[in-house]
């Protein structure tokens, strides 16, 4: 098996992508949307994330996208400019395998020479089903800044949300651009 590459998504990713959601959206509680959006919606979605500047990357592995990573506003007011929120899924049968990982590392490096300056991850369930995220996101230096308890209502059940931050580059060392 050969290592998966990272690259950053076009259009033609679009319903491996999709795919990788619905299932995500169906079946877990990282997302909290309800309903999966089509390919349509999704296309909406990457080229607003690419256009706003912020990267999108997906692991490729012999022409299958295995998994993706995007970064976006964290906040739209100008203040938040440098900070960041991220976003991972990686396909069911790829997870486990570091690919997580490997694309949050490739995200915060591309964010950094971006010019931003914080991470933020939002993970749903950080207490629970989602408790992978948690430690992806402590493996790469995240530290926690917080829970939300009981803000949301998906599968049946209530659900946390947790905050972890990590500094990229000069971080709060410098003004940003």
């Amino acid at each position: 098996m050969t290592t998966p590459s990272i690259r950053p998504a076009t259009p033609a990713d679009i319903p491996a992508i999709a795919a990788i959601y619905t299932h995500a959206v169906l079946h877990g509680t990282a997302s909290w949307e309800l309903a999966p959006p089509d390919e349509a919606e999704m296309l909406r979605r990457l080229e607003a994330t690419l256009t706003g500047g912020y990267p999108y990357l997906v692991a490729e592995e012999a022409g299958t996208v295995l998994g993706y990573a995007y970064a976006g506003a964290y906040r739209p007011r100008p203040a938040y400019r440098a900070t960041v929120e991220n976003s991972i899924y990686v396909a069911p049968a790829a997870q486990g395998t570091g690919l997580g990982g490997r694309l949050l590392e490739a995200l915060m490096a591309d964010c950094t020479n971006r010019g931003f300056r914080q991470m933020i991850a939002v993970i749903g369930d950080g207490t629970g089903a989602s408790v992978g995220s948690r430690r992806l996101h402590e493996k790469a230096g995240f530290r926690l800044i917080g829970i939300a308890e009981k803000v949301g209502f998906k599968h049946g059940r209530w659900l946390d949300q947790m905050l972890m931050q990590k500094e990229l580059g000069d971080g709060d060392r410098t003004p940003p651009a």
